[in-house]
């Protein structure tokens, strides 16, 4: 399965939205429907986020390929700043459309033509590279899961996240490939249930021993010594080591720390932000009350309650073990670890 896929001239990805009930795919050539589906959660997970936007971009250069070169770099700079307003969080999703950017600026005085190629190349080059690196967070990450490992993940950081096989999600299909007896039970991860419509699906495809939780249920699982270790995957990494990810992650790291449970972050090295040092430098996208007061269309709540939506929340790094990359597996001091990227 492929969660986003290059077509020549358009992008094919799957309607996340839909999930599991039904498997709709999405053919367009139009950068306003892939910001569009960005904002609706289609297209979801950070280093989807990345190759999405990138791919947003090289289908706005294809549709100004016609325009003068002082126009074209107008609009496609105009489309950039657009496609950066889709979700805040993320990283990936900067670091993404600031590559794109960057090759606007050194061959658009080349022609526009040329330009469009190369940005064409560059989106496919991000959506390579990102393949790359869940290949490596894989290997990487199997090293540390035991032979036979219960497992507690949050919300989704398969296939569907990613432009690969996925981030912590495939930490565990790696380990389970290698021939480890692996069980993992999936929080729900409300409000958007990414972790029971999304995860559960993919384990599930995938022939993995997959349980699924109430979010609520995860500190009692390890009161009863149920989990081995718990790996998240991660949204924007600080160089000291503080995360943001899917709001509940911060509740799971916390209770990990209580229990002496193993806590890792699985993400590429493109979400670690090296601007940034702290968590409170991280903007946290707040959604529509909608998601929390009706449940997919049926209201829960009643009218008129107060709403506080937050998506994401941030975990400091006294409670991480570790920061499972592409490149590495970083360990604290993560302030001393992660400068080697800067």
């Amino acid at each position: 399965m492929k969660s986003l896929e290059w077509l020549g001239s358009k992008l094919r990805f799957i309607d996340q939205t839909k999930l599991p009930a039904e498997e709709i795919y999405i053919v367009t050539d139009d950068f306003r429907i892939v910001g569009d589906a960005i904002r609706k959660l289609s297209i979801r997970g950070a280093p989807a986020l990345g190759v999405a936007v990138a791919y947003g971009a090289a289908l706005a250069a294809l549709e100004n390929s016609n325009e003068n070169s002082s126009s074209f770099k107008n609009k496609l700079t105009s489309v950039i700043i657009e496609l950066k307003s889709t979700r805040p969080t993320a990283v990936n999703l900067f670091w993404s459309l600031e590559r794109i950017n960057k090759v606007l600026d050194i061959f658009i005085i080349s022609g526009v033509e040329l330009t469009v190629a190369k940005i064409i190349a560059e989106a496919i080059d991000i959506h390579g590279e990102d393949i790359a690196m869940c290949n490596a967070i894989g290997i990487n990450g199997a090293e540390i899961v035991p032979q036979d490992a219960t497992i507690l993940t949050h919300c989704n950081t398969g296939a569907l996240a990613t432009g690969g096989d996925g981030t912590a999600q495939n930490v565990i299909v790696t380990a389970h490939k290698s021939g480890k007896n692996i069980k993992v039970y999936a929080g729900e991860t409300r409000p958007l249930l990414q972790g029971a419509r999304l995860t559960a699906w993919e384990l599930m495809k995938l022939g993995i021993d997959v349980t699924l939780i109430t979010d609520s249920a995860a500190a009692f699982l390890m009161q009863q010594k149920k989990i081995d270790l718990v790996i998240t995957g991660a949204d924007r990494i600080t160089m000291q080591g503080f995360v943001a990810n899917k709001v509940g992650t911060y509740n799971l790291a916390v209770n990990a720390k209580m229990h002496g449970i193993p806590f890792y972050i699985a993400a590429p090295t493109s979400t670690i932000d090296t601007k940034i040092e702290v968590g409170d430098e991280i903007i946290i996208e707040e959604r529509s009350e909608n998601e929390i007061t009706e449940y997919f269309g049926k209201r829960t709540a009643p009218v008129g309650v107060k709403v506080y939506s937050a998506a994401f929340d941030i975990t400091p790094p006294d409670l991480i073990t570790g920061i499972i990359t592409d490149r590495k597996i970083f360990l604290p001091p993560y302030s001393n670890s992660l400068s080697v990227l800067k």
